[in-house]
């Protein structure tokens, strides 16, 4: 799969948050090879300190952000927590950890809300704009037959159900706004590789930014509020 370059000029600014990570970096480098934007800016806590789990860092950011003049197109919130060397998917209650849960929901839910808080108001309200945060398909409650990972497919959920909210509410104001979650599949990245033995068919990073490229580019209002696969189908709550 390959995103096509625009032969249009580029216009407005393209924002990706979680540029550190593997899927992340790969969007960046997708949008901006596709030449469809003045300015693409990415945020991460390595390259400028941006803190997911700060809000004054967010403020900050969408300060910078506004401070541009350009029209925002496109805000894509790359990020997730799933293990690191403290804290490993739950297989049973019994090791369910206040302090972890609190964290996943930390960086999975009330983040990117936050990102959703500072940044939507900033889309121009006659045009197209898209505002995507990365999901996954254990946030599904439908699709939830194997349990386990407690932490991580409850604030996948919660993040489902803000994203939902927040486009009830910018449907008010940006009638062609457009704010979705996508679960990208699974991705060779650090975030899967401890679970790629399960069986999981894992793709590239380039491959997974340039299949949620494709979704969103395919995206219409009336598609504001759902989670989509990286084929672009609803997936259940």
């Amino acid at each position: 799969m390959t995103i096509e370059v625009s032969s249009n000029p580029p216009t407005g600014l393209a924002v990706i948050i979680g540029v550190q990570g593997g899927i992340g970096s790969a969007l960046q480098d997708v949008i901006t090879n596709s030449r469809r934007y003045e300015k693409v800016l990415g945020f991460s806590r390595a390259e400028d300190g941006f803190d997911l789990t700060s809000e004054a860092s967010i403020r900050t950011a969408a300060t910078a952000v506004a401070a541009l003049g350009l029209p925002l197109r496109l805000v894509i919130v790359a990020t997730g927590l799933l293990h690191d060397a403290s804290m490993q998917p739950e297989k049973t209650w019994r090791q369910l950890d206040a302090d972890q849960l609190l964290r996943s929901f930390a960086v999975n839910a009330v983040g990117p809300a936050l990102v959703a808080k500072h940044f939507l108001p900033l889309f121009p309200r006659g045009d197209k704009a898209v505002f995507a945060a990365l999901s996954a398909k254990v946030g599904s409650i439908g699709d939830n037959h194997l349990g386990g990972w407690y932490g991580y497919r409850a604030a996948k959920a919660a993040l489902n159900q803000l994203m939902r909210t927040a486009s009830i509410e910018l449907r008010r104001t940006h009638p062609l706004a457009i704010c979705v979650t996508l679960h990208p599949g699974t991705v060779a990245t650090a975030l899967s590789a401890p679970f790629h033995s399960l069986g999981h068919d894992t793709v590239k990073p380039s491959f997974a930014a340039e299949r949620l490229i494709s979704v969103i580019d395919g995206l219409r209002s009336i598609d504001s509020g759902l989670m989509l696969d990286h084929s672009g189908l609803p997936l259940p709550w």
